[in-house]
């Protein structure tokens, strides 16, 4: 029996379209290429971040940022000191003042993901990242990945995830609908993974069936035998990861002094002058060569990776975090009390 006649949910219709631009051929040749030699999929967990439905974007949405963090409450966050400084500098209207901090005063006292302020919708914003394997390597970039070849370490990182329409029913290419469809029944179903974490993941594929790829994104990981550990962050191009990757050789955090009850240091922050000398070496060398994807140092090898990220869209648009998705601390107070006016009141 047909549930939805006539044109299906946006939510649930992938639309594939073939462009016939020549960059966008090479592109297609070079995914189809990627999927053969690294076919399997490595979930590492989930990400949030932020974003939100303005009136005219019915029933798009459109990301605010990056989904940089692996706790719900700290995107919460974000969203309340977002609200809260757009009160301040943004408006001189009171009741578009009283809706913002309104809202902020929600996030303040319960752990909510969306809410509604100057009528726009804004939501926390969960998806699942990956990494794409094959013959027990992890996907390095592709070659029609953008990417640049500067080495300059204080450069920023453009995202390219900010401002993202996530529109399910946009037209896609071959390979990305092909993607999209098999990632449709992708759930949690590693022992790892707590009881509770895969009971809502099966969940989910019921809830929000519908499947979007943000952009990809890239990170350096230590290989290991049997596993990877992550080095850095995530940044928008291969390049972003690689400068990331000498800073971290070459600009370490600095050495503190003995203090009671201080921890440890981790031994890649240990750096003497032997070994802050070899890791400058190291990376000069990374450094002359273009778009190197690998370093090995001491035995340890760095990887320079692609990881994807897949966000899950029902009815009502993108999901939320789940039930198991567990943070560290619950809503604070993180701003001043400000009143409609805008007047703020400093704690003594």
């Amino acid at each position: 029996m047909d549930d939805h006649p006539g044109k299906s949910p946006d939510h649930l219709t992938i639309n594939v379209t073939h462009r016939d631009d020549p960059v966008s051929e090479v592109t297609e040749v070079d995914a189809f290429a990627s999927v053969r030699k690294y076919p399997s999929i490595v979930v590492r967990g989930p990400l949030f971040g932020l974003a939100e439905q303005r009136g005219g974007d019915r029933p798009r949405w459109r990301l605010m940022g990056e989904l940089g963090t692996g706790f719900p409450q700290m995107a919460r966050d974000d969203l309340n000191s977002h609200l809260w400084f757009k009160a301040r500098d943004e408006t001189e209207d009171p009741a578009v003042r009283r809706s913002l901090l309104a809202a902020v005063a929600q996030l303040e006292t319960k752990p909510v993901n969306e809410v509604t302020a100057d009528g726009v919708r804004y939501r926390v914003v969960r998806a699942d990242e990956f990494a794409r394997i094959g013959d027990d390597r992890l996907e390095p970039p592709r070659a029609t990945d953008p990417d640049d070849d500067s080495w300059d370490l204080d450069a920023p990182d453009a995202s390219r995830t900010e401002g993202f329409v996530v529109d399910h029913a946009a037209a896609v290419g071959l390979s990305e609908g092909i993607d999209r469809m098999g990632l449709l029944n992708l759930s949690y179903t590693a022992d790892r993974f707590p009881k509770d974490v895969r009971a809502d993941s099966r969940r989910a594929l019921t809830t929000h069936p519908g499947v979007v790829l943000l952009p990809a994104t890239f990170r350096v990981v230590e290989r290991k035998e049997l596993s990877w550990s992550m080095v850095t962050g995530q940044y928008s191009t291969p390049q972003g990861a690689r400068r990331a990757l000498v800073h971290h050789l070459t600009r370490p955090v600095p050495q503190l002094p003995d203090l009671p009850d201080m921890p440890e240091l981790p031994e890649w922050m240990k750096v003497d002058e032997k070994e802050a000398a070899l890791r400058e070496r190291a990376a000069k060398k990374f450094t002359a060569r273009r778009r190197p994807n690998e370093l090995v140092l001491r035995g340890r090898r760095y990887e320079v990776v692609r990881v994807e990220r897949m966000m899950r869209i029902g009815p009502d648009g993108p999901e939320r975090p789940r039930p198991s998705d567990v943070d560290d601390y619950g809503p604070s107070q993180i701003h001043p009390l400000m009143d409609e006016h805008g007047n703020i009141t400093h704690g003594s």
